[in-house]
């Protein structure tokens, strides 16, 4: 008998991206970036161009559904569409093109969500896991073993970043600092709400940031999942590919192989989320996965 096909859509701040899988290998996965939260930490509301974008990368996403019989889809929206007050602008266009509304889903779930989808497939580790999934505009702290025990989100991420501080091109030293500075403020929290965060056996780092990072380190020419997954990031490789992206000009920075040309502009923020996240709790490696919260949305769906 074939295992049942489920449907993952995440509507993020910088991406939106498609997972359909049967719990077990995935069949089709795809990432595009439509910027949908470009402008909201400023005015507060989705800015018309960023809402078509995003739905018109959805009515491709449909277009690859309808080839498989899907026996369900979750949308998760997160932190842009949780920022606006005009979400339901985009929410309305967005049921109708792929036939079930976007789940407003909160930090707390997110997280929930995150880290059910990365510890899935990682052996078992003797202590606790802090699963870090890096956004756009919000960064994910999850920690646990084999279930989640505490957790917080946090509005810090790598568009959310550039967009309050990053305002030359390269960033000013001052620029970096402020931001860095940031981040720890961010991190106190952290370390206040979720006791034990820093002293843990595995610190694991999920979405495009994470991924960008140890693509550049690899120096990929072509993007490989296989490379990435459950590839060990160091903390100097991690401070290396900082010093080498914040220092260049977007034009220069273009031309690293291994960097996504929708994050060029971005990568510079999410770097300072990392790179933080690193000092704050001396952490000296990171494992990067390429399973996340579609991964968790797709397990949402099976039966026990």
């Amino acid at each position: 008998m074939t295992e049942p096909l489920y449907a993952a859509v995440d509507c993020g701040t910088n991406s939106t991206r498609l997972l359909i899988s049967d719990g077990r290998s995935q069949i089709e996965r795809h990432m595009r970036v439509t910027r949908l939260g470009a402008g909201v930490d400023r005015t507060g509301r989705l800015d018309p161009e960023a809402i078509e974008r995003t739905l018109s990368v959805m009515r491709d996403y449909r277009v690859i559904m309808d080839r498989y019989e899907v026996a369900g889809v979750r949308i998760a929206a997160t932190s842009a569409s949780r920022d606006a007050a005009n979400r339901e602008d985009f929410f309305g266009p967005a049921t109708e093109i792929l036939g079930a509304a976007p789940e407003l889903i909160s930090g707390t779930e997110e997280a929930q969500l995150s880290f059910n989808g990365a510890t899935r497939d990682l052996p078992p580790v003797a202590g606790r896991s802090l699963v870090v999934d890096i956004g756009g505009g919000s960064t994910e702290f999850a920690l646990g073993t084999d279930e989640l025990e505490a957790s917080l989100s946090v509005d810090m991420g790598c568009v959310r970043m550039t967009e309050k501080f990053l305002h030359h091109d390269p960033p000013l030293a001052e620029e970096l600092s402020n931001a860095l500075s940031v981040v720890e403020q961010h991190l106190d929290d952290v370390a206040r709400e979720v006791p034990g965060a820093g002293d843990v056996e595995r610190f694991v780092g999920l979405a495009g940031t994470v991924t960008t990072i140890a693509a550049v380190e690899l120096g990929l020419a072509e993007y490989s999942r296989d490379a990435i997954h459950h590839f060990v990031l160091t903390r100097a490789a991690a401070e290396d590919v900082f010093r080498t992206l914040a220092t260049e000009a977007t034009e220069a920075r273009r031309h690293s192989p291994g960097l996504d040309p929708g994050r060029v502009d971005v990568i510079v923020g999410g770097c300072c989320v990392l790179v933080g996240i690193f000092r704050y709790f001396g952490f000296e490696e990171c494992v990067v996965s390429e399973a996340d919260i579609l991964d968790g949305l797709i397990l949402s769906q099976m039966a026990p």
